[in-house]
């Protein structure tokens, strides 16, 4: 017996409520801001990650293959693995430092 896989991630299966629209969580703008009008928060991050260490590239605003660009290129610098997902860019390991000054380099606005 096969077992089928929930592709939408939402979890809601029926709703009663005659007026209910789902709405995605996280919506993706239509165009990249300027490196420069980038918010970016650096943090680092173990939670819900079984004592591992990542660091963590918040506040991005832009199209996802702006997102996964730039993920592609932090993840290539630190020779690590990660990944680059719903306005967040997810770095294995500790390279809090050297992401700051990256994006520094690449005209981001001076990261927390």
């Amino acid at each position: 017996m096969s077992k089928k896989k929930n592709t939408s991630g939402s979890g809601i299966v029926y709703s009663t409520d005659p007026n209910f629209s789902f709405e995605p969580e996280y919506t993706a703008p239509e165009e990249t801001l300027a490196p420069a009008d980038q918010p970016l928060k650096v943090t680092l991050d173990k939670k819900q990650r079984a004592g591992k260490v990542v660091t963590l590239v918040t506040g991005f605003s832009g199209t996802v293959e702006a997102l996964e660009k730039l993920g592609k290129e932090l993840k290539t610098k630190c020779g690590a693995g990660g990944s680059a997902k719903e306005g967040q860019i997810l770095i294995q390991g500790d390279y809090r430092e050297k992401v700051i000054k990256w994006l520094q380099d690449w005209g981001y606005k001076k990261t927390k």
